[in-house]
């Protein structure tokens, strides 16, 4: 969702640079694209080992939060370019479509329910559902279950590197869209196509789903 359907992994990365320089600490660009991708508790981990402690990590944290756009409370961000019209392609084609996140279903709801395209999704998969986040396959084995469609069956979108990774475990093939970091030469070569945007993606319809 974050980076893919929604713009938010270049507002969110910035905030938590300009909030840590506020506070004084150090972080780097460098540093944060390792978060990209990962379940809250693995990228908690992770950013209080970058940051060098739990005390400085929840300080940027609530300094990045009130630097990012609000709605009731919670961040909220744009549709990536060719979002909508991809939904709409796959709507019209009667192929049904869910949300495998990192982020929690609360998250899901509230960022996709911003910008009004949760009626698009048949079934939503948090990372506040499953013991372990991206890579592990779990998000997309529950998704492609709630769905009703076997992984195989399944194409799913990813623009990071742990997302593509637990698609890939999970027997789902993965079409990438690249947001902030390009994925490794082993993912991409397993990739059911790599592509510069959404846009590029409505062309493809009839030809990754020609049996619908």
């Amino acid at each position: 969702m974050d980076g893919l359907l929604i713009d938010s992994e270049r507002a969110i990365s910035a905030a938590w640079i300009e909030g840590a320089k506020a506070l004084g600490f150090n972080l780097e660009m460098s540093d944060f694209v390792r978060v990209i991708g990962t379940a809250a508790q693995q990228s908690t981990a992770l950013l209080i080992e970058i940051m060098g402690s739990e005390a400085a990590m929840r300080a940027t944290a609530a300094k990045a939060h009130a630097l990012l756009p609000q709605a009731g409370g919670a961040p909220v961000f744009p549709l990536k370019a060719g979002a909508l019209p991809l939904l709409e392609a796959l709507r019209d084609a009667g192929i049904p479509c869910g949300v495998a996140s990192s982020s929690s279903v609360d998250e899901i709801r509230h960022r996709l329910g911003h910008v009004d395209v949760l009626k698009y999704f048949r079934c939503i998969a948090g990372g506040d559902e499953v013991t372990h986040g991206k890579p592990d396959p779990a998000l997309y084995l529950l998704a492609s279950a709630r769905l009703g469609v076997a992984p195989e069956d399944c194409i799913a979108f990813e623009d990071s590197e742990n997302g593509a990774r637990a698609a890939q475990a999970a027997g789902v093939r993965v079409v990438i869209v690249p947001d902030l970091k390009q994925p490794p030469a082993d993912v991409a070569a397993r990739a059911h196509g790599v592509i510069g945007s959404l846009d590029e993606a409505v062309a493809y319809v009839p030809h990754w789903f020609p049996t619908l």
